[in-house]
């Protein structure tokens, strides 16, 4: 059972990465610091983006729109934080 737990553990950290790797991106895109025409870039934008916009399309329908400023990432990533602390309490306790 700790395995499971450290292999939840590995894929949380592993996904807030990919979100904040995906923000990154989006901000460098729309700054002009990145083109979307280079191959390497766009394949890299898009696989980020096939992984992060399902959960933070769902967020986005209940946050309010605040113009161009979008926390759904941010929102997404104390959840996930939640969960996974929420996780440890509940099973650690037995295990450690």
């Amino acid at each position: 059972m700790k395995s499971v737990l450290i292999l939840f553990d590995q894929a949380i950290s592993l996904y807030i990465w990919i979100l904040i790797i995906n923000a990154i991106i989006s901000w460098l895109v729309a700054f002009n610091i990145l083109n979307t025409g280079n191959r390497f870039v766009y394949s890299i934008l898009d696989f980020s983006y096939k992984l992060t916009a399902p959960p933070l399309n769902y967020i986005r329908k209940f946050l309010p729109n605040l113009g161009s400023i979008d926390i759904s990432p941010a929102v997404l990533i104390l959840a996930l934080l939640f969960l996974r602390n929420l996780v440890f309490e509940m099973f650690a306790p037995t295990l450690f």
